[in-house]
């Protein structure tokens, strides 16, 4: 392993004990659960890698900020603390906060979208893609075709592919294109980078037929941080540079707070345009779905958190930290031959379940047989990124066929430390050991219409 593991930028001054259950006690808790990873409880998960998402450590000057929280329900100050650590991230005239990123999408994507509208994206993640059909539209992805190959090493395999986007505009018509969203990182694609390139290329074609583009923004500051790094021009800009040079291209953001804000709850949504027409429609939702407009559905220790955490979010020697996790858990995989999609992205390492199960069809699952096996051999609690969280057709009701079958582990923000990563490597090196004796999958029992894997019920197929 060429790897070394970069020590954390910060000394642990609280600790939260842990339960190691065992093997049998795993066994009966997953069909407690019903095979679906959400149903288990936390606490009997021992390495928790489900989400990213609102399971960080806040800092002391997140915790201290927490006390000057105002609580007024309209015009508290922390709002206007949260106003104007964003504006200067950011670069935007407006920041409206809501509770999280799906509420943010809740509140903004139905002014974009309608019946016979279309939006397209570099890829969809599942919140995103079930507010454009809950709002009428349908969801068009059109991610780098690179992003389709786990094995291929190529920087910036998020990006958007641009001829796709065009032949979708035209088929479909401009005036029928709601709006485009660019995820960075791309979460679907296995938080692989979009370059910079790539950004300005999609807000000119944007700009060409006069759609509005959006940028999905809850890991900038990682994606922030690969354009420094791999990106020629860019080595010598500071994070702050990039981050800002990235969302003057965009007419709109829409951010889950809760990853790298670093805080256990909140979103936002910023619109460039001070005087746009969205505005009012923006605030005129918020106070239906959300709450009052300066705390969005947010407690005033919540918006302060989160007003430093943005901060935090952007330092360098976090950010070099932050990716140094996934790279020295990806340095122990290619040891052990495990496949993932590579190189490894910036808030998890997706494992390729296809390549670990090549003889289990995406109809039962493969990235989900391995996050069971990952519960049932160390606790180890993770998440498929595949066609079970893809879910079937709108229109047919057809099981779809993800880009790829990966099973996500997302690591907590300052969380876990290399004893941590090491215990996940060898519970991966020792599932790959004995996977020719998994002969089957999962099928499903049960389903919502939607969004189907948060709740589904799954059985082993015999």
């Amino acid at each position: 392993m060429s790897v070394k593991y970069i020590a954390e930028p910060f000394r642990i001054k609280m600790v939260e004990p842990l339960r190691i259950l065992t093997r049998e006690e795993r066994e009966a808790k997953l069909a407690e659960a019903r095979y679906n990873m959400f149903n288990l409880k936390g606490e009997d998960c021992y390495i928790d890698l489900l989400t990213d998402s609102g399971t960080n450590a806040m800092s002391q000057n997140q915790w201290s900020a927490m006390m000057r929280g105002d609580e007024a329900y309209a015009g508290a100050s922390s709002y206007f603390r949260l106003q104007a650590s964003a504006k200067e991230i950011f670069g935007f005239e407006y920041i409206q906060p809501t509770h999280q990123g799906r509420a943010a999408e809740k509140v903004l994507m139905p002014l974009f979208m309608g019946e016979g509208k279309y939006a397209i994206s570099n890829l969809f993640f599942d919140t995103t893609r079930a507010h454009i059909i809950l709002s009428g539209g349908r969801p068009l992805d059109c991610v780098d075709p690179r992003a389709k190959d786990p094995a291929l090493r190529a920087k910036f395999k998020g990006n958007m592919d641009l001829e796709a986007m065009e032949r979708c505009i035209l088929e479909h018509g401009a005036d029928k294109i709601g709006v485009v969203v660019l995820t960075v990182t791309n979460n679907g694609a296995g938080g692989q980078p979009v370059s910079m390139e790539n950004i300005r290329q999609v807000s000119q074609m944007c700009k060409k037929y006069s759609i509005p583009l959006n940028i999905d923004a809850a890991r900038y500051a990682e994606n922030a941080f690969f354009i420094k790094r791999d990106e020629e021009g860019y080595a010598h800009k500071s994070i702050r540079e990039i981050v800002k040079e990235m969302f003057s291209y965009a007419d709109t953001f829409t951010m889950s707070s809760k990853k790298d804000a670093i805080v256990n709850m909140g979103g936002l949504i910023g619109v460039k345009d001070g005087s746009s027409p969205l505005i009012p429609a923006i605030k005129s939702n918020c106070i239906n779905f959300e709450g009052f407009v300066t705390y969005g559905g947010l407690n005033g220790r919540d918006l302060d958190a989160l007003a430093v955490g943005l901060q935090e979010g952007v330092e360098d020697d976090y950010l070099k930290y932050r990716i140094g996790q996934m790279e020295y858990m990806a340095a122990r995989l290619d040891d052990a031959g495990i496949a993932y999609q590579s190189p490894v992205g910036g808030h998890g390492v997706f494992v390729d379940g296809q390549a670990m199960f090549p003889h289990i069809p995406y109809t039962e699952f493969p990235a989900h047989v391995l996050a069971v096996e990952l519960y049932k051999e160390a606790g180890i609690r993770s998440c498929e990124i595949g066609s079970f969280m893809l879910g079937n057709d709108p229109d047919t009701n057809e099981q779809l066929k993800a880009t790829a079958e990966f099973t996500r582990l997302a690591i907590p923000r300052r969380v876990y430390t290399q004893a941590h990563l090491d215990v996940i490597c060898d519970a991966l090196i020792n599932i790959k050991a004995r996977a020719h004796e998994i002969k089957h999958g999962y099928r499903i029992t049960w389903e919502p219409p939607i969004m189907r894997h948060f709740q589904a019920f799954l059985e082993p197929i015999k």
